[in-house]
């Protein structure tokens, strides 16, 4: 069964993806808590990587993808 929920939510690798080779985990925020998928990308991601949820694949595995937040902190530096 898919998780429609966790698609568009953020998350951080808490295991590196190896792209096609093997999936990684990724710790999504999601319905006011935080849950743990296996996370496959096109990619290799390294632990700690800030991740997008992009499809569900279901059985608590997802396709993600980098994500660098665009309101993120350097965000407010370009006025400096």
């Amino acid at each position: 069964m898919r998780d429609e929920s966790a698609i568009g939510c953020v998350g951080v690798l808490v295991i590196g993806t190896r792209g096609p080779a093997g999936p990684g985990e990724v710790l999504v925020k999601i319905r006011g808590g935080s849950e743990t998928y296996l996370a496959w990308s096109e990619t290799p991601l390294p632990r700690g990587a800030t991740v997008l949820v992009v499809e569900s694949r279901g059985s608590r595995t997802v396709e993600v993808a980098e994500w660098e937040d665009p309101l993120g902190p350097e965000a407010g530096m370009a006025g400096d």
